[in-house]
């Protein structure tokens, strides 16, 4: 089996693409920490049922499985996560960071809690998962014990396109593909990959907190059709990316979606404009970025691609 031997961490794993994530890895043979506080999608309350449930359904698969219902944006928490990886199965491979929330707002209505909130489980509860794994992985490494560490990272096309109403989470979702990135980079010496996936799939996220979203998914599909939007298609290639076969894939960035996935090549120079010699004239600088711009695919555009026929 791909995960064979692996052990991995599953953040907000009990419903939606995380579930799907863990569900899948576990199918592959890895044994999972199912981390979920059972909030609501703008982050409160909180059950224990979420969580318990996807272990269960593991288990009764013949898979190894705890639930855990710590808080990633608590710091030492996180901490506790790494433990409990340790703790039940005596090591930790995987790491995937897929816990989010939603407080949609325009920026002339967003309160500093939205902001705070959403800023706090995406982006800060990512980097406190991150480093513990990151310094576990490390000290590891010296002691002559790779574990080939692979961190997973969920972006959004909020975050790689941008989208009217969630500054926040578009903020942070931006902020969570260069952290990996750069996570790659920082740790590519002890072995430890950092990759990114941006999937587009009908959750509670796309459902409940964004109707709009919602009409365009559509709902479940008839028995036995190929549902585009279920987040059962995200989980194949996260499976892959965290396997020893993806040693050579870091720092990337993918979008995917039914059964479709986009390797992204975002923030490079598209072209270069040049007045040799001479300080620009600010109306023909002007005049030529706009001819330039002029010429790219449009984010309107690249969104149209998923709802025709793109995924």
């Amino acid at each position: 089996m791909l995960l064979e031997g692996k052990v991995a961490i599953v953040t907000g794993s009990g419903r939606g693409i995380g579930r799907e994530e863990a569900l899948l890895m576990a199918k592959h043979g890895a044994a999972v920490v199912v981390n979920d506080l059972g909030a609501h999608f703008d982050g409160t309350g909180g059950s224990t049922s979420p969580a318990q449930e996807v272990v269960n359904e593991i288990k009764k698969a013949g898979g190894r499985a705890v639930a855990n219902g710590e808080s990633v944006t608590d710091f030492k928490a996180a901490k506790r996560i790494i433990e409990c990886a340790l703790d039940n199965f005596g090591k930790l491979n995987i790491l995937v960071n897929n816990a989010g929330i939603l407080r949609d707002r325009m920026i002339f209505n967003m309160a500093e809690e939205d902001w705070d909130a959403v800023i706090a489980v995406h982006l800060k509860g990512s980097f406190n998962m991150s480093r513990h794994a990151c310094e576990y992985w490390r000290e590891q490494h010296k002691a002559g014990n790779a574990l080939n560490g692979r961190i997973i990272n969920t972006s959004s096309d909020a975050g790689l396109l941008g989208n009217v109403g969630q500054l926040n989470y578009g903020a942070a979702k931006a902020g969570l593909a260069v952290m990996a990135i750069i996570i790659g980079q920082e740790m590519k010496k002890y072995g430890v990959t950092a990759n990114v996936i941006a999937p587009i799939a009908r959750t509670r996220l796309t459902v409940d907190a964004t109707p709009s979203t919602a009409a365009l998914m559509g709902g479940p599909v008839k028995e036995g059709e190929f549902d585009v939007f279920s987040p059962v298609n995200v989980a194949p290639l996260v499976c892959w990316l965290v396997s020893d076969e993806a040693a050579d894939v870091n720092g990337e960035v993918f979008r995917v979606g039914g059964s479709t996935v986009w390797p992204m090549r975002g923030w490079h120079s598209g072209a270069r404009l040049q007045d040799k010699g001479r300080v620009w004239d600010p109306q023909n600088l002007g005049k030529q970025i706009k001819a330039e711009i002029a010429k790219g695919v449009t984010k309107k555009e690249a969104i149209a691609d998923i709802f025709s026929g793109g995924l």
